[in-house]
C-alpha cells in the first residue's frame, strides 16, 4: 500500500506529486553541493492545493510530504518515492515525524503570532529527513497580518524548507501568497470511489456504504463518519425533515431555533471532551491545587486559554450549523433534479417520499430560491451575524419560496 493509495480520484494530482517527489532528490544534491538546479526541475519549494471540501487537500499534501521523506530503497532503482512501508512514510502519514509539521486550527482564524511562531521553525535545517516539510491546512484562514507575516517565509523559504498550503480555492489565499506557490487543484472523487475505500478501508458494509458516499456525493470524511456515527445519522434525518415543518411562521422559528441547539450542544459535546482535560493540565503546570486557588501571575494565562475555549467551541457550532446547511442544499438540489425531470442520481434516496412532496408542491423557481436562501444564510454566517437570526431568516425564505 503506497502513501498514494488514499488519494482518491487524483491520478493526475497523484502523477504530478511523484514526478515532482523523484526530482525533488536531485534537488537535495544540488543544495548540498552547492551546484546549479537542473533545468526542468518539478519540485519547488512552496505548494497551494485547492479543492472542494471532501476532495482531499490535506491527504494530497500528507502524502506528498511522505513521499519526499520516504526512504525506500527502491527509490535508487527508480521506484516510485512513497512506498508506503518505511519510516519516513509511516511517520509522516501518522504525524511523528520530526521534519513534517501540520498546522491545523479549530478556531475562526490564524492570528499573526501563531504564524511567527510557525515562520521561526520554518527556517531549522531537517533533523532526519530531506527536507523540513511545513503543511498548513487551513491556509484560507490566515488573517491578512497573518498572511503578510507568512509571505515573506515563502518567498524566501530556508533552502530545504517546503511549504505544502490547503485552502477551497485560490480567492481565499492573499494574491501574494498563492503567486509564490505551484497551483495543484483536487476534484470531488466519484461516488463510487468513495464507497470503494469505505469498504476497502473501514470495512464498512457496501450497502451503507454506497448510501453514505451517495448522501454527502463524494466528500470522504463525511461519509466516513455518515457510516460509522449513529448520531450523525440521526442529526442528518432531523434535518431533512425540516421543508416539512416551516408552513407557519410558528414553524419556521421552532425549526430554526432546534437547529442551533443542535449545533450548540454537538459543540459543547466535542468541546467537554477537550476542555477540561486542557484545563487540569494548565492548572497543573502552573502549579496549581485540585480545589484551590492558582498560584499568583497565573490570572492572564487562564484568561487566554478561557477565550481560546471559547473560540474554539464558536468554531464547531459554525462547523456543525454549515454540515446542516450543505445537506439542506443537497435535499433541495434533489427536489430541482425531480422537478426537472433529470436523469442525476438522487443524493438522498433514503428520504425520497418527502423529495416527492415537496417536488409536487412547488415549483423549479421556487426551489431555485430555496436554494439561493441557504446559500445567503452561509454567507451571513460567515459574515459572524446572529446564528439564530441567520437561520430564522432562512427558514422564513424556505416557507416563502
Amino acid at each position: 500500500m503506497t502513501v498514494w493509495d488514499d488519494l482518491v480520484g487524483q491520478d493526475r494530482v497523484q502523477e504530478q506529486l511523484a514526478a515532482a517527489a523523484r526530482d525533488a532528490d536531485v534537488l537535495v544534491t544540488a543544495i548540498a553541493t552547492g551546484e546549479p538546479v537542473p533545468p526542468g526541475s518539478k519540485m519547488t519549494h512552496a505548494w497551494l492545493f485547492t479543492g472542494p471540501p471532501g476532495s482531499g487537500r490535506s491527504t494530497a499534501a500528507r502524502a506528498f510530504a511522505a513521499a519526499l521523506q520516504c526512504t525506500s530503497p527502491d527509490r535508487a532503482l527508480g521506484g516510485i518515492p512513497g512506498c508506503g512501508f518505511c519510516d519516513g512514510c509511516h511517520t509522516s502519514l501518522v504525524g511523528t515525524h520530526a521534519d513534517v509539521d501540520v498546522i491545523r486550527t479549530d478556531l475562526l482564524s490564524i492570528g499573526v503570532k501563531e504564524t511567527r511562531e510557525l515562520v521561526r521553525r520554518a527556517q531549522l535545517s531537517p533533523a532526519i529527513g530531506r527536507w523540513q516539510v511545513i503543511i498548513l491546512e487551513d491556509a484560507d484562514r490566515l488573517t491578512e497580518g497573518a498572511g503578510n507575516v507568512l509571505l515573506k517565509a515563502v518567498e524566501e523559504p530556508a533552502p530545504r524548507t517546503v511549504w505544502l498550503l490547503c485552502a477551497p480555492s485560490l480567492e481565499d489565499v492573499l494574491p501574494t501568497i498563492r503567486s509564490r506557490c505551484r497551483h495543484l487543484t483536487l476534484r470531488t472523487p466519484s461516488v463510487d470511489a468513495v464507497a470503494d475505500v469505505l469498504i476497502r478501508r473501514d470495512g464498512i458494509d457496501p450497502e451503507r456504504a454506497a448510501s453514505a458516499a451517495r448522501a454527502t456525493q463524494g466528500h470522504i470524511g463525511r461519509a466516513r463518519r455518515l457510516a460509522t456515527d449513529e448520531r450523525a445519522r440521526a442529526r442528518r434525518a432531523a434535518v431533512l425533515k425540516l421543508p416539512l415543518r416551516i408552513d407557519d411562521v410558528g414553524g419556521c422559528l421552532k425549526a430554526a431555533q432546534e437547529l442551533i441547539d443542535t449545533a450548540t450542544e454537538e459543540a459543547k459535546q466535542v468541546s467537554d471532551e477537550v476542555d477540561g482535560k486542557e484545563t487540569e493540565d494548565m492548572r497543573a503546570a502552573l502549579g496549581g491545587v485540585a480545589g484551590g486557588r492558582m498560584p499568583r501571575g497565573t490570572a492572564g494565562v487562564m484568561k487566554e486559554l478561557e477565550d481560546r475555549q471559547k473560540r474554539r467551541k464558536t468554531r464547531s457550532q459554525r462547523d456543525s450549523l454549515d454540515l446542516a446547511l450543505t445537506d439542506l442544499t443537497g435535499f433541495y438540489r434533489d427536489v430541482l433534479a425531480l422537478q426537472l425531470g433529470s436523469r442525476i442520481a438522487i443524493a438522498n434516496a433514503d428520504a425520497e417520499d418527502t423529495l416527492d412532496r415537496i417536488a409536487r408542491s412547488s415549483t423549479p423557481e421556487r426551489t431555485l430560491r430555496r436554494i439561493e436562501a441557504v446559500i445567503a444564510c452561509r454567507r451571513a454566517l460567515d459574515r459572524n451575524v446572529s446564528p439564530l437570526l441567520a437561520v430564522e431568516a432562512m427558514t422564513m425564505a424556505l416557507r416563502a419560496g
